[in-house]
C-alpha cells in the first residue's frame, strides 16, 4: 500500500471518516502527487509549486486541499515515516463561513400545500414524495441519509428513526406524527421486495433523483428551484427549531454534528430571538437600577 492508503486507512478505522470525505481527500493527494512528484517525501519547495497549479480555485476548494496534505503529513510524522513537515510552505486561506440557505414559514407552507395535494390522489410517486419531504423537513435528514434508510429503520412503536449518519454513526431521530403518517401511506404502496425504504431499481434511490425530485416540486410550487435543496431543507429544519425555542445542544443531536461548532452558524438566524430571551429572561431585565 502507498503511503496515501495508509492514510486514508487511518482516516476510516481511526476517525471514522465517511467515504466522500475519504474520496475527495484521495482527490487532493492524488493530484498533488502529480504535480510535485512523490508527496509523501515532497520538500517545501516542491509544495511550492502547488500554490500556482491552484490559482484559479475557490477558496474553499485550496483550504480542503491544504487541510488534506496537513494532515497527510501529520500521519507521516506520527508513524515515523518523515521527521519534519514540509506543509508549512502551504497557504492558509481565510475563509468566512458562508451562512445557510434557509426557506420561509410561507415557502415551506407552499411546499406542503403542493405535495400534500398531489398525495390525496395515493399515487405511489405522490406518497413517496410527500414522505421524503416530511423526513427531510420534519427530521433534519441528510441527502445521503435519507435515501438510503433501510426498512428496518422504521420504528414499529417508539417515534424514533434509527440513522447511520457521517462516519458510520448511528443516532435516533424522532419523526413528528405527520412524518409517520406519511410513511405509513408509503410503506402500503411501495416495492414490498426491497430492504430500502425508498428502494430504485438496483438499490435505492439516488442523492441525484432526490435533488431532481424538489427542483421540480419547487417550480410546482411556484418557487425558484434553486432555492430548494436536500440540504436547504435540513437548514429550514434547524432554523425553524431554534426559532421556536430549541437549545444548541438538542439541535446538535438531532443534526448529527461532531462538534457543536457546527450547530452554531445557525445562531445568526436566530440573533434577535437571542437578544429578546436575555432582556426579558436574565434576573437583572427584571430588577429596577438605581441610579
Amino acid at each position: 500500500m502507498s503511503a496515501i492508503d495508509d492514510f486514508l486507512a487511518m482516516l476510516a478505522a481511526e476517525r471514522g471518516a465517511a467515504r466522500n470525505t475519504l474520496e475527495a481527500y484521495r482527490r487532493d493527494l492524488e493530484q498533488a502527487d502529480q504535480i510535485v512528484g512523490k508527496i509523501a517525501g515532497a520538500t517545501r519547495e516542491d509544495l511550492a509549486a502547488l500554490p500556482r497549479a491552484w490559482a484559479d480555485l475557490a477558496p474553499a476548494s485550496v483550504a480542503r486541499k491544504v487541510s488534506a496534505l496537513r494532515q497527510f503529513y501529520g500521519f507521516l510524522i506520527d508513524e515515523g515515516m518523515r521527521e519534519d513537515d514540509p506543509s508549512s510552505a502551504l497557504p492558509r486561506p481565510a475563509l468566512r463561513r458562508p451562512l445557510p440557505k434557509i426557506l420561509s414559514h410561507d415557502e415551506i407552507g407552499q411546499l406542503f400545500a403542493q405535495c400534500e395535494g398531489e398525495a390525496a390522489s395515493d399515487r405511489p410517486l405522490a406518497l413517496r414524495q410527500l414522505a421524503l419531504l416530511e423526513l427531510l423537513y420534519g427530521s433534519g435528514l441528510r441527502a445521503t441519509e435519507l435515501v438510503s434508510l433501510p426498512v428496518s429503520a422504521v420504528p414499529r412503536d417508539a417515534p424514533f428513526l434509527t440513522v447511520t449518519g457521517k462516519g458510520g454513526q448511528a443516532r435516533m431521530v424522532p419523526i413528528s406524527q405527520r412524518a409517520a403518517k406519511a410513511i405509513a401511506r408509503w410503506m402500503a404502496a411501495r416495492p414490498s421486495e426491497s430492504r430500502f425504504l425508498f428502494p430504485s431499481r438496483r438499490t435505492h434511490l439516488s442523492r441525484i433523483r432526490l435533488y431532481q425530485i424538489l427542483k421540480d416540486l419547487a417550480v410546482r410550487s411556484d418557487l425558484p428551484p434553486e432555492k430548494l435543496s436536500p440540504h436547504v431543507l435540513r437548514h429550514a429544519f434547524a432554523t425553524h427549531l431554534l426559532e421556536g425555542g430549541a437549545d444548541l445542544r438538542a439541535l446538535q443531536t438531532l443534526l448529527g454534528h461532531a462538534d457543536i461548532a457546527t450547530t452554531q452558524i445557525y445562531t445568526h438566524v436566530d440573533a434577535a430571538r437571542l437578544v429578546r430571551l436575555v432582556n426579558e429572561r436574565h434576573p437583572l431585565a427584571r430588577a429596577r437600577l438605581s441610579d
